[in-house]
């Protein structure tokens, strides 16, 4: 079938129609690309006098898919167009050039022999992940104010103590100490109202 490609073909098809065209490509289960097919029909022909006539309509269709199943019989009807003959053999007689054959990008640079293209190298530091040279992790905290932990910067004066406390000591890890004296709760605590009973099971 692969010497039968571009040759103009005459096929019959079981419901008795003839189709003809250039094959343009077929697959394993026959079936066929055909260009500028035609086809045609024997019909009884009509009239008083049409006994035992027949004539041969004929139509036009183009480019057309044809299922593999309904063929019957295949002949060549002629000889490939010149014009498929002559690129054929044009592409065959065609000499390697000088020139060298390299992908065109889109703003990117090649990638050197032996290594990854820009992109499929790997994460990029800090989006989606460290990249393989970083083996610590990425730290967002604040750089450490100068002086002593737990203490205020130089030139602010340290706050006072909470009531109770003498000056100097500091609460232990994770007590915080009690508001100063005149100062309101926090934002979004609502205070008790006076003569409120306090909460169930206190």
């Amino acid at each position: 079938m692969m010497g039968l490609l571009n040759h103009r073909l005459r096929l019959t098809l079981l419901d008795t129609r003839v189709m003809t065209g250039q094959m343009l490509a077929f697959d394993k289960h026959m079936n066929l690309v055909l260009a500028d097919c035609e086809e045609f029909r024997t019909i009884k022909a009509k009239g008083p006098d049409a006994k035992g006539k027949t004539q041969q309509i004929k139509r036009t269709l183009g480019l057309i898919i044809l299922r593999g199943e309904t063929v019957i019989s295949i002949s060549v009807d002629g000889p490939p167009p010149a014009s498929a003959t002559r690129q054929a053999r044009g592409a065959a007689a065609l000499s390697a050039g000088p020139g060298v054959g390299r992908p065109a990008g889109r703003g990117i640079p090649a990638a050197p022999p032996g290594s990854a293209p820009a992109g499929l190298a790997g994460p990029v530091r800090g989006v989606g992940g460290p990249a393989a040279i970083s083996a610590g992790p990425i730290s967002f905290m604040r750089p450490p104010m100068p002086g002593m932990p737990g203490m205020p910067p130089p030139g602010f004066r340290p706050p006072p103590p909470p009531p109770g406390m003498a000056p100097g000591m500091v609460p232990p890890p994770g007590f915080r100490p009690p508001p100063p004296p005149g100062m309101g709760p926090p934002p979004g605590f609502r205070p008790p109202h006076p003569g409120s009973r306090p909460p169930h099971g206190q």
